[in-house]
């Protein structure tokens, strides 16, 4: 099985739109079949797995999602790419515990992981909504990845 899409609720899909744009993705799709049904799928750059925002296709509130991963090799250039974007990304950290981050700002410490371990270093940013999204340096996946 392979994860193929994730459907992210948003409130004003033309305004989610140009931010997705703005972030670099590809725009797949935008099928408007009525006034109460859309569908616009983006594919990161690089990513085998897409994004769906759109009208009628979701129950979940605008904003609900939180976590969304974007692995990238090099944090601080991805994040430097995103804000000369016009988005506003959170300072690279990692969390104090070394392994994964918590839930809030209490654990993030300031600056990348000290050894740059994969999986270690982050950087955040939300949608319009308030869907919340993390950079996560990665250079070596693990393995089977």
């Amino acid at each position: 099985m392979k994860l193929e899409v994730l459907v992210v609720p948003v409130s004003d899909v033309d305004r989610a739109k140009r931010f997705y744009e703005t972030l670099g993705f590809r725009m797949d799709i935008d099928h408007v079949a009525s006034e109460d049904f859309r569908v616009v799928q983006f594919t990161p750059p690089g990513s085998e797995a897409s994004i769906i925002i759109g009208t009628g296709i979701t129950p979940a509130a605008p904003g609900s999602l939180q976590g969304l991963q974007l692995v990238v090799f090099d944090i601080e250039a991805a994040r430097a790419d995103l804000v000369g974007r016009g988005v506003d990304v959170s300072e690279v950290f990692h969390d104090a515990g070394g392994v994964f981050y918590h839930i809030g700002n209490e654990q993030r410490v300031t600056g990348p992981h000290p050894d740059r371990s994969d999986y270690g270093s982050f950087a955040s940013f939300s949608d319009p909504d308030g869907n919340g999204w993390m950079l996560q340096e990665v250079k070596k996946r693990a393995p089977g990845r």
